[in-house]
């Protein structure tokens, strides 16, 4: 028994030992890169360990969830349509041949709008294995006029085309390569240990030392970034446009030393860590998360975050010409002042903390969106929503009733195939604002219960402690419920969209769709945090995806869409149609019962053109 006890402890301390040396290394590999690059790089991207990174790849939830064989037997069809010349190239297995540590690639200058970018990566295979695929690779620029330089005993090669040129070098196990040959030659000079002042590395500037000491030892891909820079060129850039950053904007910016990203891999699940440099903002109260009491068994996303309303007015009185957000907040702003409301008004008729809930019942068939937060003041608070709703939609018709001690402020529209019709509930202790009466009324309900089914639910407990205590911002994202909902409401769709559009089934083949729960069961929640640390904000998010690459991902989509929107109304125009057409504006529709709201900008409603609707 002690010698098995034994045993087990010296285990223990071996393995302590394993994972503090390679943290230590990774920590070397980290400082080797920052020693070949110029103290003012502007931005570094860099990847310790390119075939550990692929093979943990291979052991997550989103790429067993892509393994599972009804994933695979689905994509047979769509993937079929592809020819082998579209498909990824022979340069991936290259690089898994080389076993490439290290690589790297930064913008080291950006003096006279000409950035200056230098990249490497240092491999651990055989010499002939590394010739071999270097020399294909420079066999591909067989259209580029070469040179060869010599430099301190090395044979740099230089690929001149009209739109580019590249300078590429070999030193011992590196391979560095720019788009400048002086950059290049002091990479070389670095590497070799000719340049002797410490401080004039990137790895002695201190803002940089910072946003790297604030991120995770073991990562898979680091990216820094010195806004200084870059802020300076986007001041710039707006200044031409006719669109100069506010004294406060600048302020801001100027705050920022640094800001630092790491993803790694952790348990099948990613993990990513933001660090911006800063002082800490003023901030009003702290984050509680009472709002997720708002929650149900079906909801599949919930963010709560601290609003600091003196700055949000600071922002909303930007001139109409200055403001981001265009006219839409200017007139905002206009109702706000015209009415007397100011910051402090807000202050002391709300809670500094927003939350949101998006919730997807199981008889329902699409979801509901709302807003909630908490009340201070009653009066006030009542005030300044009267004045919002009207400001929002000076046109519109609102209608304001009482029920069981909440006041409702619903807006009547045009009847649509949405059904969209905003409302707003206020009680002594709790605004919610949502896009139908039966999600804010049912909110509303929620929040008069000692529990709550989402709040106190293992699955978003068992989330929320995944991540340190947020201390700004909080989300939880379940994509496997949204995904099992999608699921039923749309597969019934996609096959009468089949029926319909034979030519869709040359494409995917519906009757291989795989079961939803093939894909939930690697769909785990998705949890985002974001809290004061040491001398900046660091920001947090774990899931199969994270919040991050969320955002990114729905962004590329948006992106997408408005691109095929404007090809497809610009095709139109091209067929005699105009770009977009507008319906004239109609009055909104009078409800004809119930006490209107007055509006406060002196202008009175239009009366409805068909009575009730």
């Amino acid at each position: 028994m002690q010698r098995a006890l034994l045993f087990l402890i010296l285990g223990a301390i071996a393995a302590a030992g394993v994972l503090y040396g390679l943290r230590q290394a990774q920590r070397s590999s980290q400082a080797a890169v920052a020693s070949l690059l110029p103290r003012e790089t502007v931005v570094l991207a860099h990847l310790p360990d390119f075939n550990g990174t692929v093979d943990e790849w291979h052991r997550s939830d989103i790429y067993r969830m892509y393994q599972e064989p009804a994933v695979q037997e689905f994509l047979k069809k769509p993937s079929s349509r592809f020819s082998q010349n579209q498909s990824p190239s022979s340069a991936f297995h290259e690089i898994e041949e080389l076993n490439a540590k290290d690589a790297f690639v930064a913008l080291t200058s950006m003096g006279n709008d000409t950035p200056r970018i230098v990249a490497g990566f240092r491999y651990h295979c055989r010499q002939d294995v590394a010739n071999r695929i270097l020399d294909n690779w420079t066999a591909k620029m067989d259209q580029a006029k070469r040179e060869v330089v010599q430099y301190q005993q090395h044979q740099i090669t230089l690929f001149n085309q009209p739109a580019f040129s590249l300078a590429l070098v070999q030193d011992q196990n590196w391979v560095f390569a720019s788009n400048d040959l002086e950059e290049l030659k002091a990479v070389v000079d670095r590497a070799d240990g000719r340049m002797k002042d410490p401080k004039t590395l990137l790895n002695a500037d201190e803002s940089y030392r910072e946003s790297v000491g604030a991120m995770p030892s073991r990562y898979a891909f680091l990216l820094y970034v010195q806004p200084k820079t870059i802020s300076e060129k986007l001041t710039a850039a707006r200044a031409a446009l006719g669109a100069p950053v506010t004294a406060d904007q600048r302020t801001l910016m100027e705050q920022i030393r640094g800001i630092c990203a790491t993803t790694r891999f952790d348990a099948g699940k990613i993990h990513d860590v933001v660090f911006i440099g800063m002082p800490r903002q003023d901030q009003n109260g702290e984050l509680a998360r009472h709002t997720a009491d708002l929650g149900t068994r079906g909801t599949f996303l919930y963010t709560a975050s601290l609003m600091n309303f003196s700055n949000q007015f600071a922002l909303f009185s930007q001139g109409a010409g200055t403001n981001i957000f265009g006219a839409g907040l200017q007139k905002v702003t206009s109702g706000l002042a015209a009415a007397g409301i100011t910051a402090n008004d807000w202050n002391f008729a709300f809670d500094a903390e927003v939350g949101m809930v998006g919730d997807w019942p199981e008889d329902v068939h699409w979801p509901t969106l709302i807003a909630g937060c908490g009340i201070k003041d009653r009066a006030r608070a009542t005030k300044i929503v009267g004045v919002l709703a009207r400001a929002i939609d000076e046109d519109g018709e609102w209608q304001e009733t009482d029920q069981n001690g909440v006041h409702y402020w619903s807006m009547t529209t045009t009847p649509t195939a949405l059904a969209i019709r905003p409302v707003i509930g206020l009680s002594n202790r709790l605004l919610v604002a949502g896009l139908d009466n039966r999600s804010v009324e049912a909110a509303m309900q929620r929040n008069e219960k000692p529990t709550s089914e989402f709040a106190n639910s293992d699955t978003y407990k068992r989330a929320a402690r995944s991540l340190p205590a947020p201390t700004n911002f909080f989300a939880y994202f379940d994509p496997g419920l949204l995904y099992s909902r999608l699921d039923a409401t749309l597969r019934p769709l996609l096959f009468m969209g089949a029926a319909f559009m034979p030519a869709m089934n040359d494409y995917v083949d519906l009757e291989k769709l795989p079961a939803a729960e093939v894909i939930t069961r690697h769909l785990s929640p998705i949890v985002s945090s974001q809290r004061y640390a040491g001398k900046g904000y660091i920001a947090e998010s774990i899931g199969p995806i994270t919040l991050n690459q969320s955002g990114i991902g729905i962004g590329l989509l948006v992106g997408f869409s408005a691109l095929r929107n404007q090809q497809f109304w610009g095709g139109l125009g091209g067929f005699g149609f105009p770009a977009k057409v507008h319906p004239p504006k109609q009055p909104a529709p009078g409800r004809g019962r119930g006490k209107g709201l007055k509006n406060p900008m002196g202008a009175s409603p239009q009366p409805s053109p068909t009575g009730t609707p």
